[in-house]
């Protein structure tokens, strides 16, 4: 596994772009996650065109590569924020440039679709993301999700994030994961996943129990749940079956998971709800399945 390298540490009063690199943008969503930001003294930046369409994504491709890449260049630019997930980003990566992402060692936010950049620079360029909320609250990013965001973009300590114990052990490694369903995706590409010895972090909205279980038993036949030293799974948010009531989503990812042995914790505060708390892709970490706790370990900025 690459070591990881870390992102730029933000400074007091950051600029921060935001970019949509995905689904269109709601306006009204966006307005009221600026405003907590802003509101938290953040200068925020953003192109004319955020607010593109092109059928259900935020412009084509071109235009969305075009944004991420420009902000990316930027020098008088500390961080990139997503505005939301959805689908599209997987269909720029290959417009974007990973030295690029390297030489300016900027944060990129997000999580749910942009889930494959965060694994994409990962491979690409070794570089630290951040799985973390983004503008898809109706009221913008909660008051203790901006403040472990911001936290976590100073190098200042994290607290641990705490869910229940499944499996009892604790282990250490790089802390990885994010969307399942793009965490399956990812297979078979450039940037898959890589999972040695690592903590995988799991979340995933709107997928069926039976759907959940494919996911996992592709992961299983590519070698990655075994490869993993434990299990960390957060928020599974809307992931019920409209035509039979059990197994709940909950019970197919335990039971799954569970019957490889190693440390597993869920219910952890990540993903499509709130709280939605910020963790850095790459970095080292500890899973504490007895005390139901994640910790990260060192700073992912520098």
């Amino acid at each position: 596994m690459l070591k990881p390298l870390p992102a730029r540490k933000i400074g007091a009063a950051p600029r921060i772009a935001v970019v949509a690199p995905s689904f269109a943008v709601d306006p009204e969503r966006l307005a009221a996650g600026c405003a907590v930001l802003e509101a938290a003294g953040l200068e925020l930046c953003r192109r004319d065109d955020l607010l593109a369409t092109e059928g259900y994504l935020a412009g084509d491709d071109q235009r969305r590569a075009e944004e991420l890449s420009g902000w990316i260049a930027d020098p008088e630019i500390d961080a990139i924020l997503c505005a939301r997930g959805g689908y599209g980003a997987a269909r720029i990566l290959s417009r974007l440039d990973p030295a690029a992402f390297k030489r300016a060692r900027k944060p990129l936010v997000g999580f749910s679709d942009v889930t494959a950049l965060l694994l994409w620079q990962r491979a690409t360029s070794g570089l630290v993301g951040f799985h973390g909320p983004m503008f898809d609250g109706p009221e913008g990013p909660t008051a203790a999700e901006l403040e472990r965001l911001l936290a976590a973009l100073r190098g200042e300590p994290l607290e641990p994030m705490v869910g229940e114990s499944v499996v009892p052990g604790s282990v250490e490694g790089p802390i990885v994961g994010g969307s399942l369903t793009l965490i399956a995706n990812s297979l078979g590409t450039p940037w898959e996943i890589d999972t040695r010895g690592a903590i995988l972090m799991l979340e995933e909205i709107g997928e069926r129990p039976y759907a959940l279980d494919r996911h996992l038993q592709h992961l299983a036949d590519a070698g990655k749940l075994e490869a993993a030293a434990g299990f960390g799974v957060g928020h599974l948010v809307g992931c019920s079956d409209p035509k039979r009531d059990l197994p709940l989503a909950e019970t197919v990812v335990r039971e799954f998971l569970g019957e490889l042995g190693k440390p597993l914790v869920t219910g952890l505060p990540s993903g499509h709800q709130s709280p939605n708390l910020t963790w850095p892709m790459g970095v080292r970490a500890r899973l504490d399945a007895g005390s139901g706790t994640v910790s990260v370990l060192e700073p992912a900025v520098a």
